[in-house]
Order: C-alpha cells, then sequence, then structure tokens
C-alpha cells in the first residue's frame, strides 16, 4: 500500500496563487510518475499535470504557462505551484502516483483537496 497526504488547497481570489504538495509513504518501490488531476462538480477527473522520476513534465493546455509542478524523488513529493488563478480552476484536486513494488505495478490516488478561485 501506498499512501499519499495532500496539503495547500483553499481560498483564492482570482489572479492568486496556491501550491499544493503530497507526500508519498508506505510500500513505494520505483516511483515511475506522480501527478495532480481534477474533479469539479458535474465534470469527469482530469489531468492537470505530471511530473516523471526522469523529470519529464506534461500539463494540460488549460494550466500550461500558468502551473508548475516539481518533485524531490529523495523524499517522495510532488508539488503543484498555481499562480494566475481563474474561477474554472476551482475543483477538487487529487494527488496520483504510478509506480513499481516488488515486480507489480501501482496506482495510487490521494484523499483529494479542495481548490476554490473566488472573489
Amino acid at each position: 500500500q501506498v499512501q499519499l497526504v495532500e496539503s495547500g488547497g483553499g481560498l483564492v481570489q482570482p489572479g492568486g496563487s496556491l501550491r499544493l504538495s503530497c507526500a508519498a509513504s508506505g510500500s513505494i518501490g520505483s516511483i515511475r510518475a506522480m501527478g495532480w488531476y481534477r474533479q469539479a462538480p458535474g465534470k469527469q477527473r482530469e489531468l492537470v499535470a505530471v511530473i516523471t522520476s526522469g523529470d519529464s513534465t506534461n500539463y494540460a493546455p488549460s494550466v500550461k504557462g500558468r502551473f508548475s509542478i516539481s518533485s524531490d524523488n529523495a523524499k517522495n513529493t510532488v508539488s503543484l505551484q498555481m499562480n494566475s488563478l481563474k474561477p474554472e480552476d476551482t475543483a477538487v484536486y487529487y494527488c496520483n502516483a504510478q509506480g513499481q513494488y516488488h515486480l507489480e505495478e501501482y496506482e495510487y490516488w490521494g484523499q483529494g483537496t479542495q481548490v476554490t478561485v473566488s472573489s
């Protein structure tokens, strides 16, 4: 089992910034990628950003240039710096980890953290 603990969500005004963090612990083995997804009310969960163990990154077009993902492989943490936030960024943000432990592939999700962008 891998536990993912998220922090950093909250309420922010349009144009503001927030930083989300996620720490992985447990039977981690080798993490291949960590990322952030989000789900707004009535919508499907969507990819926000992902970073691989080799530091390759991928962003949703809607956040490119505003959000930045980073990781600390030694600490098994991933962070998402969100700038120039818009009301449409309001959603529950979920941390995701994919990897391998004892030759078995895994994928785990955090419990989610609410981000609300509103004046």
